[in-house]
């Protein structure tokens, strides 16, 4: 299942700001990036206990290159970007193209565009940012969603060429196994059952060894298999589905979140952006 398959939360409204002289950089043209366009949104509000320091070492490394006050503004909405994304996606994506106006240079900038904009269903920008976030950072960590990204608008033939591509071949574990299921989704679109049940023959797809993708990587093969009259086997991958997710405690399995309600004013603490955006390898 990829990303445009999941549910999406409900959205936050925020109070806007008047946006002060300093916010507004001077309008480039040729800059494509949402965040540079002359209608774009009003910089969201931060929450008041963000102070930027939350963000990882690597995020903090590239953010050092800017001034003082670029740093810090940067840092945190990029703080509130990672800790909206999976509660409110749209929010998270206003945080993060805040954070490009004055950041828009940085790898880990380009990026969280490109995450929370996958995330709102943006995906010709999250197409666009994340191709930048590549080019600039040589990390191909996301070939995935740029995949995904073009399967969702339409261009199916583009994600498989995608996947033939050198640095693909190169991916391994849960990188392969997501561009695996984007492909074979792509090959399905098409019609093509069969290409599709080749996609996802992968190393990770296994009976015997149950990753974190694994009950959505069976659930695939099953549903391929099934397309393509081979109910036998498709029920038996749909069987292992429960097996892997027992093993790994998600799914039905999966421990519940218990809250304690005596004080109704208490809230679950929201995710920090280091817990949301992966980590560079650098």
């Amino acid at each position: 299942m990829t990303k445009r398959d999941q549910p999406m939360s409900d959205r936050r409204s925020y109070p806007p700001r008047q946006r002060t002289e300093r916010e507004q950089p001077s309008h480039n043209p040729r800059d494509l990036r949402r965040a540079n366009r002359e209608d774009r949104e009003r910089s969201p509000e931060i929450d008041e206990d963000i102070t930027g320091k939350e963000l990882d070492r690597e995020a903090a490394r590239q953010l050092s290159t800017l001034t003082d006050n670029n740093r810090q503004w940067v840092a945190k909405h990029l703080v509130m970007a990672g800790r909206l994304l999976d509660i409110n996606p749209q929010l998270a994506l206003e945080h993060a193209l805040a954070a490009s106006r004055r950041g828009g240079r940085l790898a880990v900038v380009r990026e969280a565009v490109g995450l929370a904009a996958y995330a709102a269903e943006d995906y010709a920008e999250a197409l666009r940012e994340l191709r930048t976030y590549r080019r600039i950072s040589g990390d191909q960590t996301h070939l995935p969603v740029i995949a995904d990204c073009l399967r969702a608008l339409g261009k199916s033939e583009k994600a498989v060429e995608l996947a033939q591509e050198p640095e693909a071949q190169q991916l391994t574990g849960a990188a392969r196994a997501e561009l695996a299921m984007v492909v074979a989704g792509a090959h399905q679109d098409q019609g093509d059952s069969a290409s599709a049940k080749a996609a996802l023959e992968i190393p990770e797809l296994s009976l015997s060894r149950a990753f974190s993708f694994s009950p959505r990587l069976y659930a695939a093969y099953a549903e391929v298999l099934h397309q393509l009259g081979q109910e036998q086997e498709a029920s038996r991958w749909t069987a292992q589905i429960p097996v892997a997710e027992k093993a790994l405690g998600t799914g039905l399995f999966e421990e519940p979140e218990i809250y304690d309600f005596d004080d109704e004013e208490d809230e679950p603490a929201l995710p920090r952006v280091k817990d949301v955006l992966p980590e560079s390898s650098s």
